[in-house]
């Protein structure tokens, strides 16, 4: 595993091999993959990318993979980064990869919009990603639940909103 390299989505076939992780850590978890190439595509090349997206890979082959966006918190005074997925090849886990992913993962955003903290969330199913997230540091936040607006409950917003 000492010859992994990461690399930023570029291309078309760099966008089928993110595609190909994602779809194997959704079905890992158990969700629904509505986001496919073209999708991805889209919010990673606009001209205002909302995610970014990191690959390892040993030669041509895949390794890991990671999507992440940037976000700013006022609290912090400063710029973070969103890792939204992160996928490692299950016949190299528990080799440090995933460790490794999200130090590129930083790094990236700090040489990009000068991120200087890294949040995600973890299923409460997913107990060995969760100990996994708590040996690298990572703490759960409290005092705060997380809310979601859907795509449905948007567009009536916005509509109210004129």
């Amino acid at each position: 595993m000492n010859e992994i390299t990461f690399r930023p989505v570029r291309t078309d076939d760099d966008l089928a091999l993110l595609d190909q992780a994602l779809r194997a850590l959704s079905a890992d978890l158990g969700d629904a993959h509505l986001a496919g190439p073209d999708l991805l595509g889209k919010a990673l090349f606009s001209d205002c990318p909302s995610a970014h997206a990191l690959l390892a890979l040993d030669g041509d082959r895949l390794c890991g993979a990671a999507l992440f966006s940037p976000t700013f918190s006022t609290v912090r005074g400063a710029a973070g980064v969103y890792v939204s997925d992160l996928w490692v090849d299950p016949v190299i886990r528990g080799l440090g990869l995933g460790r490794r992913l999200l130090a590129a993962v930083g790094a990236r955003a700090a040489k990009l919009w000068a991120a200087d903290w890294l949040t995600l969330a973890v299923y409460d199913h997913s107990t060995a990603s969760r100990r996994f997230y708590d040996r690298l540091g990572f703490v759960p936040q409290t005092g705060a639940t997380v809310m979601k607006l859907g795509p449905d409950g948007l567009q009536r917003l916005m509509k109210d909103a004129g």
